[in-house]
């Protein structure tokens, strides 16, 4: 069993916690933090439970095999690179860091020391992003026309990174994963309505290999909770809600059949108007799955999904849309 400590107590790392003892698969060591309230939260929690606020505590502990960095983007690469180099495996909040060089430099330091970088994109381990996996790897959705995304909420505001960062992640590496085509450029635009913070309220717009385009809204200023996902293909079409309990996917068989014309004339279009199936999800906590994925690839030395690599191409495009962003929308290209 794979011994592990988390380094964190914040928003996520109650979550995380819960996950690793839960799962099966990890001992849970320690938990670490420099808050003595949030430690204080811990052990009401889980009494017997070992606490600490000093890091080079953990990473001397050659016990611990694995540690889980559940801190401020800002943070990640000075502690993924410290866990590294003290030769611990490395679970690390999403997005992995706060530019792709540090992304690459981590992911070099983890193939120098041989250990296992796995970044917490959550989503990808979900039953609904497996499915969109699988019905993409079939060929049943057919060609990728595009990929139109809203998150949005009331909150919660971050003052450390925008709120592309904090949300329209997730859709970058659900896209990556899932249907797999290459970033080829990024346009994106913001606003922040609270001055001192970053932008709450952005569009982002990435153009894909086979002239497929990804387009995600993205905003902590709306008066709903929005996880709409819209996925067109020329042979299906998928519509993704996160916030439906049981039919979060519906796969409509939807489209435009086109008859080219003769003669100078112009193509006859055909409506497909098909029913829409909702398939059986597996009834699985997302991070659950994750946390028994890391041991796995922890025992076994081979690369999770959501890897380094990963976390760096993710990093790529929001790097790019915020670069974008600061010229008011003109696309840059990766």
């Amino acid at each position: 069993m794979i011994r592990a400590a988390v380094i964190g107590y914040g928003y996520w790392g109650p979550n995380i916690v819960r996950n690793f003892k839960s799962c099966g698969a990890i001992d849970l060591a320690c938990v670490c933090d420099m808050s003595p309230t949030q430690l204080e939260l811990v052990q009401k929690a889980y009494p017997g439970l070992p606490t600490t606020g000093n890091l080079t505590e953990v990473l001397e502990d050659k016990t611990i095999d694995a540690v889980a960095i559940i801190t401020p983007v800002a943070s990640h690469f000075e502690l993924g690179m410290a866990a590294l180099r003290a030769g611990k495996h490395v679970w690390i909040e999403k997005p992995i860091t706060a530019s792709s060089e540090q992304a690459r430099r981590l992911c070099e330091e983890a193939e120098r020391q041989k250990r296992i970088l796995f970044v917490d994109h959550t989503f990808i381990y979900t039953g609904a992003v497996g499915k969109l996996h699988e019905i993409a790897a079939a060929g049943e959705m057919g060609k990728l026309v595009c990929y139109d995304s809203v998150r949005s909420n009331l909150g919660l505001y971050r003052p450390d990174v925008n709120v592309l960062w904090d949300l329209a992640v997730h859709d970058v590496s659900i896209m990556d994963y899932a249907l797999r085509p290459r970033v080829l450029a990024v346009s994106a635009t913001g606003v922040a309505n609270v001055p001192g913070l970053p932008e709450a309220s952005a569009f982002m717009t990435c153009y894909l290999e086979g002239d497929a385009l990804m387009h995600v809204h993205a905003d902590w200023f709306a008066p709903v909770k929005g996880r709409t996902t819209t996925i067109t293909g020329d042979r299906r079409m998928i519509v993704y809600d996160d916030n439906e309990p049981v039919e979060k996917i519906r796969i409509w068989d939807r489209g435009v059949e086109v008859t080219p014309g003769v003669n100078g004339r112009a193509p006859t279009l055909t409506y497909r108007n098909g029913p829409a199936v909702a398939p059986e999800l597996p009834k699985v906590e997302a991070l659950s799955a994750a946390a028994l994925h890391f041991a796995a690839s922890i025992e076994s030395g081979q690369k999770p999904i959501t890897d380094g690599e990963f976390g760096l191409r993710v990093v790529q495009v929001l790097e790019a849309a915020e670069q974008s962003m600061k010229g008011r929308g003109r696309p840059v290209e990766l």
